[in-house]
């Protein structure tokens, strides 16, 4: 015989939303650091061209400037909105890294493929948890009348 679980109708579909906000503040956290430092000073290193770290990170820094905006709305990851908003825009981020690989493997630049797939990887999963994030919290469709 089964045991069922004494839970109200209203419960049952609920599910948590700290865990994935969790996950998503890090893989954001780590993709922004990597992308401002880890991505330039990896660069220079496998180039054979003596880049320059400082320009690179510079660089980088202004390529992310909406990253940085975004940043209170994805380390909260309460505003269904601001989410919306981020999700957009991280798969702007996903298909410019996504160009950027497709280009070096075309180009058959083994040796700093990598760097990119690790970025291509961090924007995947940074989606993957908007996604999730998004489908948890409260429906933007249905307000709350306050009568």
């Amino acid at each position: 015989m089964r045991m069922r679980q004494s839970r109200s109708k209203a419960t049952r579909g609920v599910r948590p939303v700290t865990p994935i906000r969790r996950r998503l503040k890090v893989v954001w956290i780590i993709w922004l650091l990597y992308r401002m430092l880890a991505m330039p000073v990896c660069i220079s290193i496998t180039n054979d061209a003596q880049l320059d770290i400082i320009g690179g990170i510079v660089w980088q820094s202004l390529w992310l400037i909406p990253a940085f905006v975004l940043s209170p709305w994805m380390t909260k990851g309460k505003s269904a909105y601001a989410l919306l908003l981020a999700s957009m825009i991280t798969l702007v981020y996903f298909g410019a890294s996504g160009v950027v690989l497709f280009t070096h493997i075309y180009a058959e630049n083994w040796s700093s493929l990598w760097i990119y797939v690790i970025d291509a990887v961090l924007l995947l999963l940074i989606n993957i948890w908007l996604f999730q994030l998004l489908k948890r919290l409260p429906s933007m469709n249905n307000p709350v009348n306050h009568a």
